[in-house]
């Protein structure tokens, strides 16, 4: 059955006769609240859906509302340039605030047959409609797939923890004040970690010493049954600081040589470690990474320069620079050219830290697989990702897949371990989701993908691509089909109309196109 929807087009203004009190409105993506202000006082009907965007007020039935999921502006365009001046104006020219809504409701949640009655242009009353996508229900049942492109072999997952602490309790203003809060903050966690149960952890925001990775490792072993180890860097505890850390299970991989420690910029939290799969023996180096944040006071070049990178920019910038720098001297220390740099950079994809690393030969995985709808973090409703996952050219065609587990970005900060509607869930265990990369060691990395797509008859097909994976998204950047490829020559059950980007993944590569259909 060939499914025919309308992608995105002007506004359609209404439908009225004397027998209908409901005007039907189809919803643009450059749709503006502002145009609503002629419907005050009247009863409408979106034919698309709308976003929850931010849901700080739930508690009171009010919720931030878009037909788009919002982003961080330099999460999707240059820092400072015209396009990101438009996004701001665009963003704010999208919200709206609806109240009237009973139950909780996480960020990113569709909102499909919306009918709310206008109170003014940026203000409505809800009326009715159905909830779906992004609910708790829907990660309750694991992970997103990091599979798109073959079968992986060895996870591996970044996860800031959000000052993870199990000494000094009290002893900062970070973190958990006591053992109970202690508790419930373990609790949150272990649930998440006992879901993900990667081969590899880089976890970033844990106390400095040994307790804290010694705890996440028991944690781990006790609850998926296999054996987990860290990485002893030596310290010893010191008051609420936080590091950068490994945990592993040892039944799936060893660490090869020492772990190497770069202290640029803020110290004990840029490392390297490579580890060896021990049922191949390929080898791949592991860089865990957490950036100087952006909030303090900078001076000078770290001061706020106004073009949306925030504080201490300079710094970050230089922390890049240093590892990009110390990549070539660990891959000859390690004996091995696989490089994977995961971690919290503190930094949105388009601004100059992470630029400097793709220019520097890495490729961002959260944009090669998932075009511009990727997050791991949420800012004052704006979506964006400041954990990161990044491949130099030898180890980006044994990544199978990435994807950022949205656990935590899309949650009430009320649901933390110390919140007022704090729960023993894993959801809201930190303010940033972990991040997850498939990996499948020593393929052969000379792409041969020979997959095309056209049009043909009216139907989209992919040729040359059996047992591959599509998706599909608009020139927004977010995710509106993906499924299996089970032919060699597959037809798309769609009829498509607008402008797409196309990602088909199979045969160790990614190819990407770009097409306007009629």
């Amino acid at each position: 059955m060939r499914i025919h929807f309308l992608a995105f087009a002007l506004l359609l203004g209404t439908v009225i006769s004397s027998a209908q009190t409901v005007i039907h409105i189809s919803d643009p993506e450059s749709w503006t609240a502002a145009q609503m202000s002629k419907y005050v006082g009247q009863t409408v009907q979106f034919d698309t859906p709308f976003y929850i965007c931010n849901n700080y007020y739930h508690h009171s039935g009010q919720y931030q509302i878009s037909s788009r999921r919002l982003f961080s502006p330099t999460n999707q365009v240059l820092p400072a340039s015209a396009d990101y001046t438009s996004l701001i104006s665009q963003n704010d020219a999208a919200e709206v605030t609806i109240y009237g809504i009973d139950d909780y409701h996480r960020m990113g949640e569709r909102i499909i047959d919306l009918k709310v009655k206008v109170t003014s242009s940026y203000s409505w009353q809800y009326q009715s409609g159905t909830f779906a996508g992004n609910k708790r229900t829907d990660l309750s049942k694991g992970y997103p797939t990091v599979d798109l492109r073959g079968e992986h072999t060895l996870l591996v997952c970044a996860f800031n923890l959000e000052y993870y602490l199990v000494e000094n309790l009290g002893s900062g203003s970070q973190g958990p004040t006591s053992y109970t809060l202690q508790t419930r903050q373990q609790t949150k966690i272990a649930e998440a970690l006992e879901r993900i149960k990667a081969d590899v952890f880089g976890f970033v925001e844990v106390e400095q010493g040994q307790e804290a990775l010694k705890k996440l490792a028991e944690t781990l072993s006790k609850a998926t049954r296999r054996h987990y180890s860290w990485i002893d860097d030596g310290m010893s505890a010191s008051g609420t600081y936080t590091k950068s850390g490994y945990v592993y299970c040892t039944e799936t991989v060893e660490p090869v040589g020492n772990m190497r420690n770069n202290e640029t910029g803020v110290r004990h939290r840029k490392k390297m470690q490579a580890f060896r799969e021990i049922e191949t023996g390929e080898v791949f180096i592991f860089s865990l990474n957490h950036f100087k944040a952006k909030s303090g006071t900078g001076t000078g070049l770290d001061a706020d320069q106004g073009d949306g990178q925030g504080i201490y920019n300079n710094t970050r910038k230089n922390e890049a620079r240093s590892v990009i720098s110390d990549l070539s001297t660990a891959c000859n220390y390690y004996q091995d050219q696989d490089v994977l740099i995961m971690g919290d950079l503190n930094a949105y994809a388009k601004e100059d830290p992470i630029r400097i690393l793709t220019d520097g030969g890495m490729t961002d995985l959260h944009r090669y697989f998932h075009a511009d709808s990727s997050y791991s973090y949420t800012f004052h409703g704006k979506a964006g990702y400041l954990d990161h996952a990044l491949a130099n050219k030898q180890m980006l065609s044994q990544v199978t897949g990435m994807q950022a587990y949205h656990i935590n970005s899309d949650e009430d900060d009320r649901f933390t371990y110390n919140g007022a509607d704090s729960d023993l869930t894993m959801f809201r265990c930190s303010d940033h989701d972990p991040v997850l990369v498939g990996l499948r060691l020593g393929v052969d990395n000379t792409p041969s993908n020979t997959s095309n797509v056209k049009m043909i008859d009216g139907e989209l097909v992919i040729s040359d691509a059996q047992n591959g994976h599509y998706r599909i998204f608009n020139t927004m950047g977010m995710l509106l089909y993906e499924g299996k490829i089970s032919n060699s020559n597959f037809a798309l059950p769609y009829t498509l109309h607008g402008l797409y980007i196309i990602n088909v993944y199979t045969d160790g590569e990614v190819k990407q196109t770009k097409m306007m259909i009629l």
